[in-house]
């Protein structure tokens, strides 16, 4: 069972970078999928999260209208694309797949985001 993430990097302010999490060892499908992000010396934050069938999304007021959260279970990922980004989106990004009640609950290791110029 593994989640790993890839697509982070340095991007200039007002950039764009699009996260994925591609899931292996189990059905994406099953599981809600959220995005959390973790700047240094700040806890974890909830991010963007989705429902198993992709029918409802959910934004932190921090991100609301600048990132989009989808995925495709066809092919057992998902994906965070991140706009007009700004330095206090500098963190490392996790993806977490999870079901009802947590009775499975899966971490990525992470993808560093940082925006700088």
């Amino acid at each position: 069972v593994q989640l790993v993430e890839s697509g982070g990097g340095l991007v200039q302010p007002g950039g764009s970078l699009r996260l994925s999490c591609a899931a292996s060892g189990f059905t994406l499908s099953r599981y809600a999928v959220s995005w959390y992000r973790q700047a240094l010396g700040k806890e974890r934050e909830w991010v963007a999260g989705i429902t198993s069938e992709g029918g409802s999304t959910t934004y932190a007021d921090s991100v609301k209208g600048r990132f989009t959260i989808s995925r495709d279970n066809a092919k057992n990922t998902a994906a965070l694309q991140m706009n007009s980004l700004n330095a206090e989106d500098t963190a490392v990004c996790y993806c977490n797949a999870y079901t009802r009640g947590l009775v499975y609950d899966y971490w990525g290791q992470g993808t560093q985001v940082t925006v700088s110029s």
